[in-house]
C-alpha cells in the first residue's frame, strides 16, 4: 500500500479549504482517507496551515509520499528537518538471538 500525504479540497464554489490527509493512493482526490493531518487555507497561505507536526512526522518517517504543495509546506513549517532528526536519533534494534546462554541455563537446571 502506496501512503500519500495529500490535500483533500471542500469549501464553497470558488472559495477552497483543504484538509491535509495521508491516505492510500488508490483512494480518490476527495474519497476516503487514512488519516487527517491539518488543514490548509490558501487564502491566508502560510500562515492559513494548521498541521499536527507529530502525525506529519509519525507518516513521513514511515515513508509516505507527499505532494509538491505540501513538500513546500512542510519545509516552511520545519517538519521535513525534524523528521529527518528524529529519523536519525532513533535507536536501532539488533535481532541477535543468543543461543548460549539458553544451552547455560538448561545444563544448570
Amino acid at each position: 500500500m502506496a501512503v500519500k500525504i495529500r490535500l483533500a479540497r471542500s469549501g464553497r464554489h470558488q472559495t477552497p479549504f483543504y484538509r491535509i490527509v495521508a491516505a492510500d493512493s488508490r483512494y480518490s482526490k476527495d474519497g476516503r482517507y487514512l488519516e487527517q493531518i491539518g488543514y490548509y487555507n490558501p487564502d491566508k497561505g502560510v500562515e492559513g496551515v494548521t498541521l499536527n507536526e507529530e502525525l506529519a512526522i509519525k507518516w513521513v518517517n514511515l515513508g509516505a509520499q507527499y505532494s509538491n504543495t505540501l513538500k513546500a509546506i512542510l519545509i516552511e513549517k520545519g517538519i521535513l528537518a525534524k523528521a529527518k532528526t528524529a529519523k536519525e536519533n532513533k535507536p536501532v534494534k539488533k535481532n541477535v538471538v543468543s543461543t548460549k546462554s539458553k544451552k547455560v541455563e538448561k545444563k544448570a537446571k
